[in-house]
């Protein structure tokens, strides 16, 4: 099992590597094709700069060379761990992202905590009263989400709960005026709540969705309707043959909703103007920013990855089956 899981991940690292190469390859010719000029972008709209100034500006961030030596530059510095300076914070990618990352990562986490639970619940509810009142309810509910924009979800949110009924703020991750370092934990909490339940409802629908197509499924098989022959109760047939069968598929399909997960934190990061990650990454390409706009690029891949790789080893550790045949 040690020499398979070995193997397994071997492979999996190689997947990662050229996933990687690929990627930075990629978002440098879209932002090669970028309309955005990010010599102007760094100015902004003075007119008071002249071509000179404008020149220097480009040679010092080595804009003014061609653009294989531009990649080959950036991709033998971030090899060595230099991963360069980014031109809107003026800061070190490295520390620009892991301020934001930050961030996003309690945003990103309750949200995906509450969709996983909530959406399993309502998946087993509805598959197992399935064609009923409260299935049908749920199913709307799942249909229509699946169809409603993140972003407006997200102003609906605001309209609703933040103007209208002032239960939480509008925006930000603090209050205004206030430094980050001088923001209590309940303070921190009252501005999270609402992206992190915009993001996570959105999230809802495909775990329930996935999750009542399969408690559908089992309570057709033959052994369930071997137990209620046997008198189980419905209580005892969900949880006697419903969840663990149930289990599995959800847990995975959990983990690979992380790519729909940070997805969906760019929309609600800039609608509630959260200063996360997704925020940075929309920054980042409007205004031209290429060392931060590779350096999330690279960030995001990994997670995403992390994720799959999670959901596989579950999946081999949950069903002991997969061990041994082939891989994942």
């Amino acid at each position: 099992m040690n020499k398979g899981m070995g193997k397994f991940l071997t492979k999996k690292f190689l997947k990662l590597i050229t996933l990687l190469v690929a990627l930075c390859i990629i978002t440098f010719v879209l932002m090669e094709l970028s309309p955005i000029d990010p010599v102007t972008a760094y100015v902004g709209a003075s007119t008071k700069v002249s071509a000179e100034q404008r020149a220097l500006i480009a040679e010092h961030w080595g804009l003014n060379q061609p653009p294989l030596v531009r990649f080959w530059s950036w991709f033998k510095s971030i090899i060595t761990g230099d991963w360069g300076t980014s031109m809107i914070y003026r800061r070190p990618v490295l520390e620009v992202i892991g301020q934001k990352f930050l961030s996003s990562i309690w945003l990103m986490a309750i949200s995906w905590v509450l969709s996983g639970i909530i959406g399993f619940v309502l998946g087993i509810i509805a598959g197992v009263k399935e064609g009923k009142l409260v299935d049908k309810i749920i199913r709307g509910y799942c249909y229509i989400i699946m169809s409603t924009p993140t972003f407006w979800l997200g102003i609906l949110c605001i309209m609703v709960f933040a103007v209208k009924l002032g239960w939480f703020p509008v925006a930000l991750s603090v209050p205004i005026g206030v430094l980050s370092e001088n923001v209590g934990i309940y303070e921190r909490l009252q501005h999270i709540i609402l992206p992190a339940l915009t993001l996570g409802v959105i999230g809802i629908s495909s775990i329930c969705m996935n999750t009542r197509e399969k408690v559908v499924e089992i309570m057709s098989t033959d052994y369930v309707l071997f137990a209620k022959a046997r008198g189980e109760s419905l209580r005892q047939i969900v949880f006697n043959h419903v969840l663990k069968n149930v289990s599995l598929p959800a847990i995975t399909l959990q983990f690979l909703s992380f790519s729909e997960l940070f997805g969906g934190t760019i929309f609600v990061e800039q609608v509630f103007s959260y200063p996360g990650l997704g925020q940075a990454t929309v920054s980042a390409g409007l205004k031209g920013d290429l060392p931060l706009l590779m350096g999330i690029a690279i960030i995001s891949l990994i997670f995403v990855y992390s994720g799959n790789i999670i959901a596989d080893l579950l999946y081999r550790l949950i069903d002991p089956r997969i061990r041994e045949g082939r891989d994942l």
